[in-house]
């Protein structure tokens, strides 16, 4: 269970979170919009096409460049950046400064170790919506 938010009008807390945002839905939009409520600056990493490939076994239906675009146009996102690789989570905290990690609860436990240069947030993922599901429903409906 996530800890609450932090005072965000009381000082100034960078949070950062990631993903691939593939055939945006909304709950990629809840997701955003709970991680900038830890702090007053959200950072978000999108995941390189080439990542996803690598994760996932698949290229995103949308390009890299499109989801960057999608993500940077909401208004809980300050600054967007392309993700090169999970291992580099840690660079990515330090260069952005960000105070808290917020990820969804499909990931806890796998950034733990980042509690000493930031605080690590595991958030529920909204319940029925999946974007692997979608894309699955998409190309089996005739």
């Amino acid at each position: 269970m996530p800890t609450q938010p932090t005072e965000a009008a009381t000082g100034s807390t960078t949070v950062i979170t990631f993903g691939t945002f593939d055939v945006f839905h909304v709950g990629h939009l809840r997701v955003i919009e709970r991680a900038r409520e830890f702090g007053d600056r959200l950072v978000v990493g999108v995941s390189a096409d080439e990542l996803n490939l690598r994760k996932k076994g698949r290229l995103p239906v949308f390009s890299q460049a499109e989801r960057l675009e999608i993500v940077a146009a909401l208004r809980a996102v300050d600054e967007v950046f392309v993700e090169e690789s999970l291992e580099l989570k840690r660079q990515y905290v330090l260069e952005h400064g960000a105070q808290v990690l917020v990820m969804g609860d499909d990931w806890a436990g796998r950034f733990d170790e980042l509690g000493d240069i930031c605080r690590v947030e595991y958030l529920p993922r909204t319940p029925a919506i999946s974007t692997t599901a979608l894309i699955e429903k998409i190309a089996s409906t005739p």
